[in-house]
């Protein structure tokens, strides 16, 4: 599944205009390096994404759109989450 996409589906951006532009400034990442909107996410992967105020990096444990779509499955689970500061540029 499309990163962006991903993203949207699992309810960690609104929009999925949103979660490309943040990927074309670069506040996404996945296994640690820059993507693109098509980056390929697949059940494992770790995905890096900086908010305005926040940091956080989750493992992704469902990338299978229909699943993704029943509210009861979980797409992703947090490994951590840290608050940053207006100063500071998470990378």
């Amino acid at each position: 599944m499309r990163i962006d996409k991903f993203l949207k589906m699992s309810r960690l951006v609104k929009r999925r205009t949103v979660a490309q532009e943040m990927i074309e400034i670069g506040a996404v990442r996945i296994n640690e390096r820059s993507c693109k909107s098509s980056g390929e996410v697949i059940e494992g992967s770790v995905i890096d994404v900086a908010y305005a105020a926040r940091t956080l990096k989750v493992k992704v444990l469902c990338a299978d759109e229909a699943l993704l779509k029943r509210p009861q499955t979980a797409a992703y689970e947090i490994i951590e989450e840290r608050a940053v500061s207006s100063s500071e540029k998470p990378w």
